[in-house]
């Protein structure tokens, strides 16, 4: 990271920050790909017990996570300021929160998972494929988000290419596994949905020993001594992550858990909604990483400046940030009209659900739209520490407009289950725009205020 004096400047550091974010956050997301494509391509049992599974899995580990990136700015902004020998104590209290977390989560897990699908009336196949693959992602959690706080260090010091190799190269392993896990090949066991859930554990392994090795040993990052000097838990510095980070958490939460709570509702209309659903999601949350990368690239290079006291320079990076996403949605939007049909046969060959699939993604194109301005406006937010509006419009798009308006489209007219993805396109609009008007008003105050 270094200062940059004109829009072009700036334009490349943010490219440079931006493109491996990029491509890791689509190697992550293709994972889930691969996990639902893969899973399909046994039976649309095996498809919908995994959707689910994930459906009850992403909103804890995403919310989750929100907590944990909470040290990207404090770590850009302390960056900024120069102050570079506190950031190992950073590090490792967020390390220490994040096992914390993690035994939570599991403990949680064990009590409610079996309720929660019961209560779901799920047929009986495809209850047992969502609780064998929650059972099994289980094994991966606690390196999963320890190396959610180690690649927020290495992402916050600029080297996004060094997160996205890891990445990238644990892609192969995920792949791989799947293959052999899911279809029982060479011997191994087949597993069906389930092998997806060991696939996605080991990777997460993988992803953590991997980021640990080269933090301890590769420049410039053992020069921070990280795990060299151990700390005290300090609750202190708890306190500040959480402070920034639950309002994270809570607004990825209640983002990422409607969509459970569409399958949750959705199940009523049968397997082979439950099935189209998620595969129109899983490729629209591909898509999703475009606007989301942007956004992560933007708390750095804006908690960077601000950091500096280089508003006017934050401000820039806010504008250029909006600007591409906005771009790239619209490319992607007329893309998914166009190869409508290709996209849906990735994920099954059941003439049923290729169908509902393709319908579905009609609908996606339009709320990625809006996604594509309120990603990067709460990246930005997040560089100047601002987090509780995110989470206060994060309720108020999904749970208060979106969810409740597609419950009524979808069970008192005759969009039926479309009527959810009108209700989340509704909710999304409204929070865009709430969101423009919050990020226009703290920039103009944060220059106000400038000394």
């Amino acid at each position: 990271m270094k200062q940059t004096y004109s829009i072009e400047q700036k334009i490349g550091q943010l490219l440079i920050i931006l493109l491996p974010i990029l491509i890791t956050q689509l190697a992550l997301c293709g994972m889930n790909f691969f996990d639902t494509m893969m899973s399909g391509h046994v039976s649309h049992n095996d498809l919908a017990g995994v959707a689910i599974g994930t459906n009850i899995w992403m909103p804890v580990f995403t919310g989750i996570n929100g907590i944990l990136i909470a040290v990207t700015p404090i770590m850009a902004q302390i960056y900024g300021a120069g102050r570079k020998a506190e950031i190992p104590f950073v590090v490792l209290q967020g390390v220490y929160l994040a096992i914390a977390l993690a035994g939570l989560v599991i403990a949680c897990g064990s009590i409610t998972v079996a309720p929660v699908l019961t209560m779901m009336n799920l047929e009986p196949v495809v209850q047992e494929i969502a609780y064998e693959f929650l059972k099994a992602i289980a094994i991966g959690i606690v390196p999963f988000f320890i190396c959610t706080v180690l690649r927020c260090f290495i992402d916050t010091l600029g080297y996004t290419r060094v997160t996205m190799l890891i990445t990238l190269s644990a892609l192969p392993i995920n792949i791989a596994f799947n293959y052999l896990l899911i279809f029982g090949e060479y011997g191994f066991p087949k597993l069906g949905g389930a092998g997806a859930g060991y696939a996605t554990a080991i990777t997460y392994w993988y992803i953590a020993i991997v980021s640990l090795v080269i933090i301890r040993y590769v420049s410039p990052f053992k020069e921070y001594r990280i795990f060299t000097a151990f700390y005290r838990l300090s609750l202190s510095a708890w306190k500040e992550q959480i402070r920034i980070g639950v309002p994270i958490g809570l607004a990825i939460f209640s983002e990422t858990s409607i969509f459970g709570a569409m399958a949750f509702l959705m199940a009523r209309f049968g397997t082979i909604t439950i099935a189209a659903y998620q595969a129109a999601l899983n490729f629209a949350s591909l898509v999703y990483m475009l606007p989301l990368s942007i956004g992560m690239a933007l708390t750095i290079v804006v908690g960077f400046e601000v950091g500096a006291r280089r508003l006017q320079d934050a401000r820039q990076y806010g504008y250029i940030g909006l600007a591409m996403a906005v771009g790239m949605a619209g490319f992607c939007a007329v893309g998914l009209f166009i190869f409508n049909e290709n996209v849906a046969s990735w994920y099954s060959s059941d003439r049923e659900v290729l169908q509902l699939t393709q319908h579905f993604l009609l609908y996606a194109a339009f709320f990625q739209l809006s996604d594509a301005l309120a990603a990067p406006i709460q990246g930005v937010l997040r560089g100047y520490k601002d987090v509780t509006v995110t989470f206060v419009m994060a309720i108020i798009s999904y749970w208060v407009i979106g969810l409740p308006t597609g419950f009524i489209l979808a069970n008192y007219s005759d969009f039926g289950a479309t009527g959810y993805w009108i209700g989340l396109i509704l909710g999304l609009a409204v929070g865009a725009i709430a969101l423009s008007i919050r990020l226009i008003k703290r920039q103009h105050r944060e220059i106000q205020l400038q000394p």
